[in-house]
């Protein structure tokens, strides 16, 4: 029973690495606050489950998006006709169709061919493999074009917009200074948001709810008398503040009285120097500089519009060109406002709407519950285990319990070094762990009681125990292994973080039960030199 110094070394060096990466989740916050920056502090992260926090549905706003992309095939159909000067006439849409009647009939083939160029087919496979949907369909009826949007195709905006606005929100809600939260998409068209920790759901829902679509718009000479104007002369669009009471203005439609916001680099939250109210300040790139130059150099002395999702938050007067490419909003902000929207500015415009479809807040005295209820039932799953192990392999058994206390040990330190979340199914997957870890003890255990019922001696006994039972036990392992890995990658959320711990047990088990268990066996058995094994 040959035990090499080398091993020896290695395993207490990776045992006492485990202590020590582990010990920070035992120590009061203040003490941790305190540790020289060379020891590890990091902790295991508790889910929305285990402290509380808050838990946003989003989902993509269908109607919207196809509003969206009707109203900008008008354009496009638009500009294409009037690039190829071919009169037309009734451009509009309706549903998820748009039509446009050609006026000279010979114009017509040559209109269908530029307006089928507009419906590009949509790369939807994997890395953008080739495998692609059609987007629209362009069909002719007499002079009149007509083009609608496939049902495959507005299926596949969807999936990418979702896409797209994961990332986004996750930008939002990390820059609200919140720690692992989990943003995972739900079928096709819904994001779910979990913050653990936050107790604010009114401020997440404002969050994500935010397009961040921001313009700056002149406005138009000609400005409402009412509060309730029937409508906008033509060239404008009627627009309200965000104020109580709503203020109308009208607002130019004109591509050059518009500077859009996509071209922002950074905004931030800051106080005015002259009245020290919360504004917030921006800085564009290079084009946007360029373009709000020109558009503040040609029109001082006039107001113009800063909107935001089709909402003015403020009007203010030219004074001067603003030639820098940098500029502030304010808009009565609290320090808060200014805050969320300096976030949304800098985490981008969301590709379309998000509708809030549910949303939950999960108070702490039910994660108290939570974490009560999860360690009685891993206390008591170790001290059953424990008394098993004891009760029917003696000394053996404590050798299987040292292996599994030091399981428990290096598992939560490898969940404090990825910084993984801690949620119910994770507990869950901890007392699975406690289980399975004595499994492979049990496996050796009842192998060398085989060997010395057959016969053979001590020292043959346990050395052919241990290497008769690695292959049942890696076979056993493997698969238990290959099922949390199918687990984490096609499950979300609690699944994901029920596979990690499952998977980080497997793994440390078979280090205990092989390495850790032997190396004390072998100290036993040269320690005491003994005639029998006590099994």
């Amino acid at each position: 029973m040959y035990f090499a110094r080398w091993k020896v070394v290695a395993t207490l060096a990776v045992v006492l690495m485990g202590i020590l990466l582990a010990l920070p989740n035992v120590l009061p916050e203040r003490i941790r606050a305190e540790l020289p920056s060379w020891l590890p502090a990091k902790t295991v992260h508790l889910g929305l489950d285990l402290q509380g926090g808050s838990q946003v549905l989003l989902e993509v706003d269908r109607n919207d998006l196809v509003n969206h992309l009707t109203g900008q095939m008008v354009g496009d159909i638009r500009q294409v006709l009037r690039d190829e000067r071919i009169g037309y006439t009734g451009l509009g849409r309706s549903g998820t169709q748009v039509t446009v009647r050609i006026r000279n009939p010979q114009d017509v083939d040559r209109a269908l061919e530029r307006i089928r160029q507009l419906a590009q087919p949509i790369q939807t496979g994997l890395f953008m493999d080739g495998q692609s949907v059609a987007s629209a369909e362009v069909t002719r009826d007499g002079d009149r074009i007509i083009l609608s949007f496939t049902e495959a195709g507005l299926e596949a905006r969807i999936s990418r917009a979702v896409q797209q606005s994961i990332e986004i929100v996750r930008r939002r809600v990390d820059a609200l200074g919140t720690t692992e939260p989990s943003i995972t998409r739900q079928g096709l068209d819904r994001i779910e948001v979990q913050v653990p920790g936050l107790q604010d759901p009114a401020r997440l829902k404002d969050l994500l709810a935010t397009t961040a679509q921001l313009q700056f718009r002149l406005l138009c000479d000609e400005q409402p008398e009412t509060a309730q104007p029937a409508s906008a002369p033509p060239g404008c669009d009627l627009l309200y503040s965000r104020d109580e009471p709503r203020i109308p203005y009208f607002v130019q439609t004109s591509s050059r009285a518009t500077v859009e916001g996509e071209d922002l680099t950074d905004a931030q939250p800051g106080f005015d120097q002259r009245n020290g109210e919360p504004i917030v300040s921006f800085r564009f790139n290079q084009r946007g500089a360029q373009r709000f130059g020109e558009l503040t150099q040609r029109n001082v002395g006039k107001p113009f519009a800063i909107v935001l999702d089709n909402e003015v938050i403020s009007a203010p007067v030219i004074n001067e060109p603003i030639l820098g490419g940098t500029g502030q909003i304010s808009g009565r902000f609290t320090v808060e406002d200014a805050n969320d929207l300096a976030i949304v500015l800098r985490s981008g415009a969301l590709p379309a709407k998000l509708q809030i479809v549910q949303e939950s807040s999960v108070g702490p005295s039910l994660g108290a519950d939570s974490i009560r209820a999860g360690t009685i039932a891993s206390v008591v799953a170790v001290l059953a285990v424990f008394a098993f192990m004891v009760v029917g392999y003696g000394l053996f058994g404590v050798f299987a319990n040292i292996a599994l206390i030091v399981n428990l040990i290096l598992l939560f330190a490898a969940l404090s070094v990825l910084q993984a979340t801690l949620t119910l199914p994770g507990i869950a997957g901890i007392v699975l762990t406690i289980g399975m870890a004595v499994d492979a003890n049990v496996l050796i255990y009842e192998r060398i009681r085989e060997e010395q019922r057959n016969g053979r001696s001590v020292i043959a006994s346990l050395q052919a125990g241990f290497d008769r039972a690695l292959a049942t036990i890696i076979d056993s392992n493997v698969t238990g292994l290959i099922a949390a890995i199918v687990l984490f990658g096609m499950g979300s959320g609690p699944v994901r973080g029920f596979a990690v711990t499952m998977t980080l047990g497997i793994a440390i088990s078979m280090f205990t039960a092989f390495t850790l268990t032997r190396m004390m066996v072998a100290w036993w058995f040269h320690s005491a030199r003994p005639r029998t094994i006590p099994l």
